[in-house]
């Protein structure tokens, strides 16, 4: 085979924005009802709609939602947890209304929760059945029709009949939030998480039990310092959950007579960061067993506790694991993944140590061949924290891979330092055909889990603490400097990208003086702190006061740390991509900063897209989007398209004719 030498960047390559979203879906959440799997899709054909999915045990897959309908919560803004389960009847959040709606099978769908006062005013999510099904328990969002934004949302947990219409009644309310009712075998008892501003979930929450003829409650686990997710009743009455009690999110069992006890304690996450709802991690089989995902030095794994208290690992080929669901007395259903395949739905039947896997949702066929495939390389390499005092930072280094090109003699690739959103996130190490656009074309990529990322343990996860803006930008600047020392990249050739709070380390690490970075794409990102902390949802509307400190106490602190007040020290283009129904980041945020670039005359590129909200759903938005953004880099570094994707160029205002690297 003839290995071309053209230009990094311009490689011809089979993986096309048309590619990225072409037959593209979104697996989500994961239920087994009986023989049956359910499963969630996210089609980005389809509008980025999501339907439900059931699979039979005759391999039979049906789409259960009719046209238009859309299962889909707005509760927390990011949602999650939008439908489940029981008997072959269905329950979903409708995202057109936020009403709960019942779908027997052959049937059409009946609203079970009543008209709110205001449109989208009543939110559903994260439902659990009583043990007889009769009744459901769920969250309740209500948003005021004529509140006063964040301050007057309520969330509260409700209880309403699970076969006909009612008028919801409220079990928990008083806490700013409440999370993961799940009422006790015998009905008797409800669990829940909740916690107050300004703490976030993955900061400190509280497990409690309430008893419901009494109405009195026991504090199970939590308060400051501590984070406690996924309760699970089990049939001893006993509850299992995930704490990081110990710096870690690990397993625990909670009796009324023995109290806390550990079930699993391990130098890993099995927890993952609360930002959407109905997170499974693991899930106990009929001998007792626990099968769990695991998340160590970036990657996760699934491992398996037996009864008697050993831990195995599953030689298993995933590198990413969304979800755990028992199916049957010896197996579970699982979403994940691998570094060179793309999100799959697989049964996992254990016999031992031995663990057999069964495909029931494929991941997509890109076509590719291994050796067109880049594979991450977890890397590890020197930072400072806050304070400058030196310590370990972390990320995933994919390099530029396509078996019919290389680069000239002498050429290095350039650099995209990604960064992942939240801020309390992760890279993910599954191939994602949206990095391979730029490893394929020639480009090296390095996703970061900078100081305050999840995985690596809570104090990790703490750097970030009156951080941000600080210690992503020394972690994302520290990881590019990195690579170009060691002659992996071209140090005249890195940009920076992200979206969201990857956007806003974006524009902070542009506004630096001492910048590396020779170009930026900021997707939907932060430019002024006081603006994002006086507009933002009710979710994280006290998320600044842990990141950057409480406001407006420390409005100092947030002017100093906002791109939109040093826009004087930009001196590189960058592009800016926004959603025009952006409710998390709105709009004039992203305004702001291309407003300012252009009185200055810094070449900037401004895309608006119309309908979209946090994140592009969209088939036609994501590929422009991937197109404009390498159009971009294309006149900022200067080498050429590949002419037979008839990629539309993007304009980049104020480029100075010639300017680009030859």
């Amino acid at each position: 085979m003839t290995i071309s030498a053209l230009p990094f960047g311009s490689w011809p390559t089979s993986i096309t924005s048309a590619s990225v979203v072409a037959a593209a879906v979104r697996l989500g959440e994961v239920r087994v009802d009986g023989d049956d799997v359910y499963w969630a899709e996210g089609r980005p054909a389809e509008g980025g709609r999501t339907q439900l999915v059931r699979r039979s045990p005759d391999g039979t897959v049906t789409d259960l939602l009719p046209e238009g309908r859309n299962a889909r919560t707005a509760v927390h803004e990011y949602g999650g947890a939008a439908w489940w389960v029981r008997d072959g009847v269905v329950y979903f959040v409708d995202w057109a209304d936020q009403r709960l709606y019942r779908l027997e099978r052959g049937g059409t769908p009946v609203a079970l929760t009543p008209e709110p006062a205001g449109p989208r005013a009543d939110r559903y999510a994260d439902g659990a059945f009583a043990p007889d099904g009769a009744t459901v328990v769920a969250i309740r969002e209500h948003h005021p029709p004529h509140g006063r934004g964040a301050v007057d949302v309520r969330n509260e947990i409700v209880r309403l009949s699970a076969t006909e219409p009612s008028e919801p009644e409220v079990l928990v309310t008083g806490p700013d939030f409440v999370v993961a009712p799940r009422p006790s075998p015998d009905g008797a008892l409800l669990a829940v998480v909740t916690w107050d501003h300004p703490s976030m979930p993955w900061d400190d929450t509280v497990l409690r039990v309430r008893d419901l003829a009494a109405g009195t409650e026991t504090i199970v686990a939590g308060g400051v310092g501590e984070s406690v997710q996924e309760p699970r009743w089990q049939e001893d009455g006993s509850l299992l959950f995930l704490s990081d009690r110990n710096g870690w999110w690990n397993l625990y069992r909670w009796t009324a007579a023995s109290g806390v006890t550990p079930v699993i304690e391990l130098e890993a996450e099995i927890g993952v960061p609360a930002w959407q709802l109905g997170s499974a991690r693991y899930a106990v089989l009929g001998d007792g067993a626990i099968v769990f995902a695991r998340r160590r030095d970036g990657y996760d794994g699934l491992a398996v506790r037996r009864p008697d208290g050993t831990v195995t690992e599953l030689d298993l080929p995933f590198s990413a694991i969304g979800a755990v669901e028992r199916a049957g007395e010896r197996a579970v259903v699982v979403v994940a993944g691998t570094p060179t395949t793309e999100t799959g739905i697989y049964r996992i039947e254990l016999d031992g140590t031995r663990a057999a896997i069964e495909t029931l949702r494929e991941p997509r066929d890109l076509g590719l061949d291994a050796t067109d495939v880049s594979v991450p390389e977890p890397i590890s390499f020197p930072s400072t924290d806050r304070d400058g005092a030196p310590r370990t930072a972390h990320a995933l280094f994919y390099p530029p891979a396509n078996s019919g090109y290389r680069g000239p003699d002498g050429e290095l690739p350039p650099l995209l330092v990604l960064i992942h959103g939240g801020p309390t996130s992760q890279a993910v190490p599954v191939l994602s055909p949206g990095i391979q656009y730029w490893t394929s074309r020639g480009f090296a990529v390095v996703d970061v889990d900078y100081g305050g990322s999840t995985g690596y343990g809570r104090a990790y996860r703490e750097l970030l603490r009156d951080g941000w803006g600080i210690v992503d930008v020394a972690d994302c600047t520290a990881a590019a400097r990195w690579l170009a020392a060691r002659g992996r990249v071209d140090p005249a050739r890195l940009a920076i990208r992200g979206g969201s709070a990857g956007g806003y380390t974006t524009l902070a690490a542009l506004a630096r003086a001492d910048t590396p970075f020779a170009a930026g794409a900021d997707h939907y990102g932060v430019a002024d702190l006081e603006a994002l902390a006086a507009e933002t949802h009710k979710f994280e509307s006290r998320y600044l006061d842990g990141l950057v400190g409480p406001y407006p106490a420390a409005r100092e602190r947030y002017r100093e740390r906002s791109p939109i007040h040093h826009v004087d020290r930009f001196r590189r283009p960058l592009i800016v991509l926004q959603g025009s129904e952006d409710s998390v980041v709105p709009p004039n945020q992203s305004q702001m900063i291309v407003d300012a670039l252009r009185e200055r005359g810094i070449p900037v590129a401004y895309l608006l897209f119309e309908g979209e909200q946090h994140g592009f759903r969209r088939a036609e938005n994501i590929r422009r989007a991937l197109d404009a953004e390498l159009s971009f880099y294309g006149q900022v570094f200067g080498f050429a398209l590949p002419p037979a994707e008839g990629i539309e160029p993007v304009t980049v205002e104020n480029l100075p004719v010639g300017s680009a690297r030859p």
